[in-house]
């Protein structure tokens, strides 16, 4: 697990303990700060959360997540509906090219960027996004959320219906390849209730994940502009004056 290397946010940390004696028992209070830091109170205090304690891995190496709803394990065979992870990607990199078993929500709070297979087009479709941007993908779609600024990188995702535990959660293009090569494998997933059980054509899938590897390998994951690193700083000293003291 490396890759991440949380801001300190100790400036606001202070605050947060002042408003930990504020709340009522049960609720929790989250700061995502402008570093990629994340600052946590309850009743019983506030702390910094790290990413060996409590985020566990996301997909890739590097890339971190904390589930707020559901859990690594959530399926539909053990539902909780869906999903929602406060994650952290690493700086200047992008997760690897998947589609997910259910549709997929991701609010970004820094600059990012989002991979998209058009099948109308045969082409893959790159979609900037500024803090506070939010996308919606639908299931089996293939994509890769990238970050494209040097700091990490605060997210919000939502899944229906699957957690990262499931064989369904991200479907990579090794995974549709062997897929498409093992049909009593893919038999017996579609009498249990997985994506398999709709038709879904693992070949054409791998095909897509390889263009969108392509692609990153030939575009990289993008940059920031400068007006956009200018923003990036200016939001860092809203922050900074913003933080509970």
């Amino acid at each position: 697990m490396s890759g991440v290397e949380f801001g300190s946010g100790r400036a606001g940390l202070r605050g947060m303990a002042r408003l930990a004696r504020e709340l009522p028992y049960g609720v929790e209070l989250f700061q995502l700060g402008s570093e990629g830091d994340v600052l946590f109170a309850d009743r019983d205090g506030a702390r910094e959360l790290g990413p060996r304690e409590e985020f566990l891995p996301f997909i890739d190496d590097g890339q971190f997540a904390h589930y707020l709803v559901g859990d690594a394990r959530t399926s539909p065979e053990r539902p909780s509906n869906a999903t929602v992870k406060l994650g952290v990607v690493g700086p200047r990199s992008a997760f690897t090219p998947h589609a997910h078993g259910g549709e997929h929500f991701v609010l970004s709070l820094g600059h990012a960027s989002c991979g998209l297979w058009d099948a109308p087009r045969g082409r893959v479709t790159e979609i900037p996004l500024v803090p506070g941007g939010m996308i919606r993908i639908p299931e089996m779609m293939p994509h890769s959320f990238a970050n494209r600024g040097t700091r990490p990188l605060n997210i919000l995702a939502a899944n229906t219906g699957f957690g990262i535990d499931h064989e369904d959660y991200a479907i990579t293009a090794d995974e549709a390849e062997r897929r498409a090569t093992d049909d009593v494998v893919r038999s017996s997933r579609r009498s249990v209730g997985t994506v398999a059980r709709i038709g879904t054509d693992f070949g054409l899938l791998a095909a897509a994940l390889r263009d969108i590897e392509r692609a990153q390998r030939l575009r990289g994951v993008g940059t920031t502009t400068a007006r956009e690193r200018l923003a990036a700083g200016l939001r860092r000293i809203a922050s900074a004056l913003e933080a509970p003291r």
